[in-house]
């Protein structure tokens, strides 16, 4: 069963992406729409104090007809982040992802920002995981 920081080092996006609650939305977006993610962490002297994601996108600006070229990042950050610890294992990420309703969540090993995984980064491991066992199963009873 792989830990988070295990999962974390075989992600395509070895640097950790972040924006600062002073950038706007659309600036935000660009940086999602370019790597391809669903959320970025927001952060203050390396210091994170927020998270910002599609969903938040959706549900202040789409919804409340606001600008994402005039809106700042803090305005519409979600400001209390849940996270995990390197050593977690996917099935717990799973379980707190699908019990609180979210998609995103940072890793983090005392103040240090280790990085974050996504619903779809475990889901692909849980995968994985179940073939393993599954190999393994079809193996031993073949012998």
């Amino acid at each position: 069963m792989k830990t988070l920081k295990q999962i974390i080092d075989t992600k395509d996006i070895k640097k950790l992406l972040t924006i600062s609650p002073t950038q706007t939305v659309i600036e935000a977006l660009l940086v999602m729409a370019e790597y391809k993610i669903g959320a970025l962490l927001v952060t203050d002297k390396d210091k994170m104090v927020g998270i910002i994601s599609e969903r938040d996108y959706a549900r202040e600006i789409i919804l409340h007809k606001k600008s994402s070229k005039e809106t700042l990042v803090k305005d519409i950050m979600t400001k209390k982040v849940l996270s995990l610890q390197p050593s977690d294992s996917f099935e717990k990420g799973l379980e707190l992802m699908s019990e609180k309703k979210i998609r995103h969540i940072p890793v983090i090993k005392g103040n240090k920002i280790v990085g974050m995984v996504s619903q779809g980064d475990l889901v692909k491991e849980m995968i994985s995981h179940q073939k393993d066992l599954i190999n393994q199963l079809e193996s031993f009873i073949q012998n």
